[in-house]
């Protein structure tokens, strides 16, 4: 099956299971991959017979406003709820990486529906 890629996208959330941690936007990295058969968008060379990754990555941008989260599987599953809801994918997976262990380069989950 097709696959439309968003790789390290940069994103500010405020995620955190502390209150401290969640008082102020930290970086995150988020990486979808969306399964979705591009088979007619390759024939008409038309942006309506795909998804619009400009959109996916506009939303997902400002998904975090006003928003905070305490942990990254809340925000990964939020993510590839609304992937679901507003495109027609047939699968979606999403990984949300954080920078908050010094002694690692970073912590991360990855969810598919």
């Amino acid at each position: 099956m097709d696959k439309i890629l968003i790789e390290e996208l940069e994103v500010y959330y405020r995620v955190g299971v502390p209150d401290e941690e969640r008082s102020k936007p930290q970086r995150l990295l988020l990486s979808v991959e969306m399964t979705v058969d591009l088979r007619r968008a390759g024939a008409t060379d038309d942006l309506r017979d795909t998804i619009n990754y400009f959109d996916v990555v506009e939303s997902l941008k400002s998904l975090g406003k006003g928003r905070e989260w305490k942990l990254i599987e809340s925000v990964a599953s939020e993510i590839a709820g609304m992937i679901q809801v507003a495109y027609p994918v047939t699968n979606v997976r999403v990984e949300v990486r954080k920078f908050i262990i010094p002694e690692a380069r970073y912590v991360a989950v990855s969810i598919e529906r």
